[in-house]
């Protein structure tokens, strides 16, 4: 398992305190879920359920054809 040091001021430190006692966590096993929490590469089950919620949201088939580019000056 790693270890990392943690630099916190005394207001931050007292913050991660008081949070790890009232959730029953240790300070480090506190952390370690908030980094997990934030750090995922998934999306939340709140953000995949919006898939398809929006019935008026064109899809990309439906999206007009973009307009050819302009003619460039060369150098």
């Amino acid at each position: 398992m790693t270890q990392i040091t943690l630099y916190l001021d005394e207001a931050t430190e007292a913050l991660l305190t008081r949070a790890a006692a009232a959730s029953g966590l240790s300070k480090s096993r506190w952390v370690a879920e908030l980094i997990r929490q934030h750090a995922r590469d998934t999306w939340p089950a709140e953000c995949t359920a919006l898939a398809g919620a929006f019935p008026d949201f064109p899809l990309r088939e439906e999206v007009p054809a973009l307009v050819a580019d302009v003619p460039r000056i060369g150098f």
